[in-house]
């Protein structure tokens, strides 16, 4: 059985066939337009256009916002147009087959779970770093959603109190310290109080300081400039920071670090690692996480999302035959 899902972003809109081991076969994108119908015309002709050439039964959403618990509603995206919109059965109309709906960090989740870096885990939690942090946590292989279907939002968690602003109106919040988006903040800070300490970022910023993004960093970092050397060392202080709390409230087997910026890991993420080994309760008394970077990539929301789709297509074929 082949199931599509689809990574609703701000961005882009990427549909995947996806097969039962996890493979993606095929993919179709387009540029995610501003309005409700737009962005469900864009969904639409994805998944159509990659249906025009394989044969498949079910579709699964990964978006970025929070997902009513029964999988059906976007209660509130940030970056897309949906509030309390009954989505899955839009697009069930749109493309006729049975749709779901998942929060990008969960679908992500459940393919690494099921294929990838936390397979076999019995408490994973993963961590996807980009623009912000997205968090889930499962707990033998299901997703803990919370009383309202939001948990757990790990990127607004407060590390410093009356730190730096965050959109989602708090500050201090973890994702301001530790993303792509942080990393470019930090490299603008730190230019600003020693410009000469960077020869390749010094020069972008004269023009105009977005142009040092989180991805110019961290390449400047690879090719060794002490200033971005010095933003991706303050990056991986704050992940270690973050994952000890994680792990002091969840006591995770495994933490995935997925995302964006994790294709920079070999930049960070020892360093993080033995930061967490050092400040998590009871270091030196307890039973460490394992810390792994994902192995499915830019392709974990599609896996996973499509996975649950083709669960559910499963379960209602089966429900079906015994009626």
């Amino acid at each position: 059985m082949l199931t599509v899902g689809v990574d609703v972003g701000g961005t882009s809109v990427r549909a995947g066939v996806v097969d039962g081991d996890g493979a993606v076969l095929d993919t179709a994108r387009a540029a995610t337009p501003s309005g409700e119908e737009a962005l469900e015309e864009a969904i639409g002709a994805t998944v159509a256009e990659v249906a025009s050439r394989h044969r498949v039964t079910a579709v699964g959403l990964a978006v970025a916002g929070f997902v009513a618990s029964d999988r059906r509603t976007v209660r509130f995206a940030p970056h897309l147009a949906w509030r309390q919109a009954p989505v899955a059965d839009r697009i069930a109309r749109r493309v006729g087959m049975p749709v779901v709906l998942e929060h990008d960090a969960n679908a992500a989740a459940l393919a690494e779970h099921r294929f990838g870096a936390a397979r076999g885990a019995r408490v994973a939690a993963l961590v996807a770093i980009g623009t912000g942090i997205g968090g889930a946590l499962l707990v033998d292989g299901e997703v803990f959603r919370g009383a309202h279907g939001v948990a757990p939002e790990l990127g607004h968690l407060r590390l410093v109190p009356g730190g730096r602003p965050c959109p989602c109106g708090k500050s201090g919040c973890w994702e301001r310290y530790c993303s792509g988006t942080a990393l470019s903040t930090t490299a603008v800070e730190l230019l600003a109080r020693h410009p000469g300490a960077s020869t390749l970022l010094t020069r972008e910023a004269l023009g105009d300081s977005r142009a040092v993004t989180g991805r110019r960093v961290a390449a400047a970092a690879r090719d060794g400039d002490p200033l971005a050397l010095r933003a991706v060392a303050d990056l991986a202080r704050w992940l270690g920071e973050g994952l000890a709390l994680v792990a002091d409230v969840y006591d995770p087997e495994v933490v995935v670090i997925g995302g964006g910026v994790s294709e920079s890991a070999p930049l960070f993420l020892d360093d993080a690692r033995d930061h967490y080994a050092t400040v998590v309760t009871g270091a030196g008394h307890r039973p460490l996480a394992r810390i792994r970077p994902a192995q499915l990539g830019d392709d974990a929301g599609i896996v996973g999302v499509a996975t649950l789709a083709r669960d559910v297509a499963d379960r209602t074929a089966r429900n079906g035959r015994t009626r």
